[in-house]
């Protein structure tokens, strides 16, 4: 089961790694928003296997901090973005 959940941290930091090419590449701020997004969504994975990993359930809770912390963004930057737009 360790390697198993090894294998997922691994596959979730390379598509951190993934996404970190799409910020600094990507031409619109839309698609940079959402490379953001990603790594908010990878940080909630990686800390829920690694609450499973480690044996720290209090990992569970930033999990679900971050991925608070990640949706309050996205409606600031849709609020912002429609705010450009007019």
């Amino acid at each position: 089961m360790t390697l198993f959940l090894s294998v997922i941290l691994v596959a979730l930091l390379l598509s951190i790694l993934a996404g970190l090419v799409r910020v600094f590449r990507g031409p619109a701020p839309a698609e940079r928003m959402l490379a953001a997004q990603l790594f908010g969504t990878a940080a909630v994975a990686i800390l829920l296997v690694l609450s499973q990993l480690m044996a720290m359930p209090a990992l569970i809770d930033v999990a679900m901090v971050f991925a608070l912390l990640a949706a309050v963004t996205l409606v600031a930057f849709v609020v912002l973005a429609g705010r450009e737009v007019r």
